[in-house]
């Protein structure tokens, strides 16, 4: 009669009916299911009636006593109803077992209807609308605290959506308390004009049973009990996804695609906050069956293998988003940039770059970046080309992209400072500090823009400029040691190798301080390498030691702070360059200094700014490794290697990420190198031996190994080593220069002849390999080829950096 008078809009009788009857006193102990749901649907009518009737008073006191009551009923109705439900499925499961012929609801039969799904999911809405974020919460918590039943799978997986989005977007973890606490009296997440308290104001003699024992999990923070509730809404979209593409479906298949995209894009969100990268892409792969042309699942996925270091699958999966979104831009320029760092795929990226470049109108916005990318991929491509013919077309191709990303996108700092480097690396010098001062006008404080203006002045032989521009840049970006490892040879060149060795100790410090990693092996042996030739100098702590791991799960040092373009000392140092030309200074070489070569002209990435390059393989000296097409198989032969050797020399596991071990054994190889510069061959191998114990098989050291043992004269030996690092990597120049060295020096001139020219098409641009051509061929008598090769020894010399160009990463 109360339901029929609420229909009917006869509120306050139906009000009055439920008074007669007893309602509070109806006992809910020895009764039949059926009335169980008649006395639920009793109180989820009373709550609407409530609701629906005016306050007589317009008195706050009687406004809010009001809400409390309509919230009472609510909760009253909801904790009886998940009683009915739970008592309903006992009856059905007894009366299965004991195979009774009394006809029963089947399990799928049973629904909620209007009021028991009014009971269940309003008291949490009117918590939340008034303001009562806790106890909306804890409601939540019961609900979800209750034995399923089968009638309430739908309503849960939407209550643990919801809940979880309340706990990453609501709550912080200073305002979490777990679910078997009670919640606190006062929370920073409710309205602070809100009175009353945070638990229950009614008890029933009869409750809902609720999941309990000892080995029950309880999430201990926000994220966690989010990811929890996400995971169990993510099972249970699999379950129920509808799949079927008959046109009878399609409403169904659409309310189960958002259901579940819904709870994909929580759970980005939830494991993208704890770096679950791979956890998150897994999912993302579950989810592929509901994804069939629907473009937002599929790019969630590309995102998730990218940030979890799958390049090779994001890349296909990415090709499928194009054919979805043909018309974004964007999404072949990620490909690209993913085709052009680990994967080295630089046919995959020029293609990529041409789909943006050819677009035409519809995203004329980004052809400047498709252009920039473009010219990247030629000039990367144009680094790996083994004959000289191919690499100045490449070359060319290159510089014309770049020009022409830089006439359409005049403003920006990338395009500008890429066709300085571009311009940098054929040896147009001048016209290269064009660009880059421009570059630096646009964007002060970038520090690659930095880097190369240094190692322009430094190609023009300021090196005592170059060498303050790198300390200034260096004072903003204190932990980026590719400018430290550019320090290390314009200090060995301007103020002498003790200097240079200081600099390395303090590249050691600043690696303990960034990455607390541990080595079994450790000997503690390595702070008195650097000391021993340093008087006065605090002792450095002991440097712990090596290990791989997944080689893309690199964080970006260079990127650590930011200048002021108006206060920055920086800039205003910068600035003083970008329009007057610096002065030439008087420069004399240290004796420490002259023993070294060319320090690898082929290498491209950052070792620090990077995080592809490490796939690659270990890095040289003053540069990273080549990832010439060559090398790329090299290098991983490297890798599985010095692995082998490594657990051949020690049984404790290597631990830790990829990165800092190639880092650190960069900073032994650059201090070995200093050692030899002064002829100390005993500290050059200690410090070979360190890198050694992190890699053992790579070509860098075996070559530095081959560096000591020239210097304590043993050319054999020597000779053995440069042997065994071009077996490991084929292009490695200065190996092969050091070699045809030997040769020359043995007698061997027709050996060292092809080596030298084997080195010429690998990097034309070394000096040191076309003086060492020029004396293979006078000794040979061919005097006339001999001066050609000296001349053009001198003409390179004379625009050579100090390290080269392409230790600065060209990345998108």
């Amino acid at each position: 009669m109360a339901k029929l008078n609420y229909v009917e809009g006869d509120y306050r009788e139906a009000l009055n009916t439920y008074t007669r009857v007893g309602l509070d006193d109806l006992p809910l102990m020895a009764v039949p299911p059926y009335r169980l749901r008649m006395i639920a649907e009793a109180y989820a009518t009373k709550g609407l009636c409530l609701e629906k009737l005016p306050i007589s008073s317009s008195t706050s006191n009687l406004h809010v006593d009001r809400e409390q009551d309509v919230i009472t009923c609510y909760e009253k109705a909801g904790d009886i109803a998940l009683l009915y439900l739970q008592e309903i499925e006992r009856v059905i499961l007894t009366n299965i077992q004991n195979r009774s012929p009394k006809p029963g609801p089947a399990p799928h039969d049973q629904e909620l209807g209007f009021f028991l799904e009014t009971g269940l999911q309003r008291a949490h809405v009117l918590y939340f609308k008034n303001g009562n974020l806790t106890r909306g919460v804890g409601r939540f918590r019961e609900l979800l605290r209750a034995v399923e039943t089968r009638t309430t799978q739908n309503l849960r997986m939407t209550i643990a959506r919801q809940l979880a989005e309340i706990l990453l977007r609501g709550m912080c973890e200073q305002s979490y308390w777990n679910p078997l606490e009670d919640p606190p009296c006062q929370s920073p997440l409710d309205d602070p004009l809100r009175k009353g308290a945070n638990t229950k104001t009614y008890t029933l003699s009869r409750k809902a049973r609720v999941y309990s024992g000892e080995n029950i999990f309880c999430p201990q923070e926000n994220t966690e009990e989010a990811l929890l509730l996400l995971l169990i809404s993510e099972s249970m979209a699999n379950r129920d996804a509808v799949l079927s593409r008959i046109p009878e479906h399609r409403s169904d298949r659409l309310i189960s695609l958002q259901s579940a995209s819904v709870v994909y894009d929580l759970l980005t969100i939830a494991l993208g906050r704890r770096g679950q990268y791979e956890m998150l892409s897994e999912c993302l792969e579950r989810a592929m069956k509901f994804a069939f042309e629907e473009f937002h699942l599929w790019y969630q996925f590309a995102l998730s293998l990218m940030a979890a270091g799958k390049s090779a699958r994001a890349v296909k999966v990415l090709r499928e988003c194009i054919r979805l979104k043909p018309d974004d831009a964007t999404i072949p320029l990620l490909a690209a940039k993913l085709c052009m760092g680990s994967l080295h795929w630089l046919e995959e990226a020029e293609k990529f770059a041409k789909t943006v470049v050819d677009a035409g109108e519809k995203t004329s916005e980004f052809k400047a970046k498709g252009y920039l990318a473009l010219g990247l991929a030629y000039s990367l491509q144009a680094t790996d080309a083994s004959l000289r013919g191919m690499q100045e077309v490449l070359q060319r191709k290159a510089l014309l992209a770049f020009q022409r990303a830089h006439s359409l996108s005049p403003t920006d700092h990338q395009a500008a400072f890429y066709l300085a480097l571009q311009l940098a690396i054929s040896r147009q010098i001048p016209e290269a500090l064009g660009y880059v001062r421009q570059a630096l006008q646009l964007q002060g404080d970038d520090v690659n823009s930095l880097h190369l203006l240094a190692l322009l002045l430094s190609a023009q032989k300021h090196y005592h400029d170059a060498l303050n521009i790198i300390d200034m840049a260096l004072s903003e970006y204190p932990e980026n040691f590719i400018l430290l490892f550019s320090k290390v040879k314009l200090e060995s060149l301007c103020r002498g190798p003790d200097e240079a060795l200081l600099t390395c100790k303090h590249m050691l410090q600043i690696w303990k301080s960034c990455y607390n990693l541990t080595n079994p092996s450790d000997s503690g042996r390595g702070s008195s390498l650097l000391d021993r030739t340093i008087a006065d100098r605090r002792q450095l702590n002991t440097i712990t030691l090596p290990d791989f791991s997944d080689p893309e799960t690199v964080s970006d040092s260079s990127s650590s702070s930011s200048l002021s373009r108006t206060e920055s000392p920086l800039h205003l140092f910068v600035s003083s360059h970008l329009h007057s030309h610096p002065k030439p200074d008087t420069f004399v070489w240290p004796p420490a200094a002259q023993s070294f070569s060319d320090p690898g002209p082929r290498q491209e990435h950052s070792l620090c700014n990077s995080p592809d390059v490490y796939f690659h393989g270990f890095p040289s000296l003053f540069s990273v490794s080549s990832v010439h097409a060559t090398s790329v198989a090299a290098s991983r032969v490297e890798q599985a290697l010095s692995e082998v050797a490594s657990s051949l020399q020690s049984s404790a596991p290597k631990q830790g990420p990829l990165h800092p071990w190639m880092t650190l054994a960069q900073i032994w190889l650059h201090a070995a190198e200093v050692y030899i510069g002064i002829g100390k061959p005993a500290e050059a191998t200690a410090c070979t031996q360190e890198a050694a114990n992190l890699f053992p098989m790579s070509h860098n050291v075996l070559y530095m190994r081959g560096q000591v043992a020239e210097l304590r004269g043993n050319l054999e030996e020597a000779l053995r080593w440069y042997e065994e690092a071009l077996s490991i990597s084929p292009t490695h120049v200065k190996s092969m220069q050091r070699l045809a060295l030997i040769l020359h020096q043995l007698g061997r001139y027709s050996l060292a002849e092809k080596i030298l020219r084997d080195a010429v098409q690998v990097n034309s641009t070394a000096h040191e390999v076309w003086n060492g051509l020029g004396e293979v061929l006078q000794a040979q008598g061919n005097d006339a080829a001999a001066t050609e090769c000296f001349l053009t020894a001198l003409e390179l010399e004379a625009s050579s950096p100090a390290v080269p160009f392409t230790i600065i990463p060209r990345v998108l």
